[in-house]
């Protein structure tokens, strides 16, 4: 099976192709074609298993096809959301929007307690999500933030499509996963796919280094949240210069040190 067997966008496909991913993994051959359909899943995967391309692909494609998406994102810690965001730029660099489109793309990629600080100093709304990704709920446990997730999944609203991934069922996740999964299509991948990723050389992307210019450099706009916020993730704020994701219309990337990442053009 390859990669257009799944359903996903052919400009989806060329940045997958320019990465050398030839064969989709086994959670990646499950879930993908599920998002495509808009179904909630649960999906118990072990790691190195590709499950975090397995969501990306498609709300790549989703996005493209509809800007009018608010995606919330939620990882177990800054680090993992850093590695979430980076990716969405790298497998997103053939798409472009409509400069007519004035709608927009929103995602938010975050930790249980950065994203929280944020919608209490309200720099963020969340209440008009309309895609959810919890990335993964075990390890979220693990990191004691689960009582952070329910208060984040009461300001979300009840419509909305609800993608969970975890690595082992846990009686402690269960009643948080009770509160986001109603009727889920669930997808269990053997333990024996650990580092399937490896198998079938799907290599961890390396993000491009910067081009040397002659071109005066234009000036950039900045949001009140970058102006007030010292400790940019610079990493990010490069990347998000560089791939200009999702064409004009940038998301924001809740990455470290509380920084709400818009760069705008």
């Amino acid at each position: 099976m390859s990669f257009s067997d799944l359903g996903l966008n052919e400009k989806t496909i060329q940045a997958i192709t320019d990465l050398g991913y030839e064969e989709p993994t086994t959670v990646q051959k499950d879930v993908i074609p599920s998002i495509l359909q808009g179904k909630d899943i649960f999906t118990i995967a072990p790691a190195a298993c590709g499950k975090t391309c397995a969501y990306i692909f498609p709300l790549i494609d989703i996005i493209s096809q509809n800007t009018a998406q608010n995606i919330l994102i939620i990882t177990a810690d800054e680090k993992e959301a850093v590695q979430v965001s980076d990716k969405f730029a790298i497998f997103n660099k053939y798409h472009q929007m409509n400069d007519e489109d004035t709608t927009g793309a929103n995602v938010i990629i975050a930790a249980p307690s950065l994203l929280l600080d944020n919608i209490k100093e309200n720099n963020i709304d969340i209440s008009n999500i309309n895609i959810l990704v919890v990335d993964d709920i075990n390890l979220i446990k693990k990191k004691r933030q689960l009582a952070n997730l329910e208060q984040i999944l009461e300001l979300l609203p009840v419509e909305k499509q609800n993608i969970v991934f975890t690595t082992r069922r846990s009686k402690e996740t269960q009643d948080t996963l009770d509160k986001i999964l109603k009727t889920p299509a669930e997808i269990k991948i053997d333990k024996n796919k650990e580092s399937e990723v490896t198998e079938v050389n799907q290599n961890e992307p390396v993000m491009p280094t910067e081009t040397t210019s002659t071109a005066k450099p234009q000036k950039e706009k900045r949001s009140r949240y970058q102006k007030r916020i010292q400790n940019q993730d610079k990493k990010a704020m490069d990347l998000a210069r560089r791939y200009k994701v999702f064409g004009k219309k940038t998301p924001s990337f809740l990455l470290d040190d509380t920084a709400l990442v818009t760069i705008a053009d």
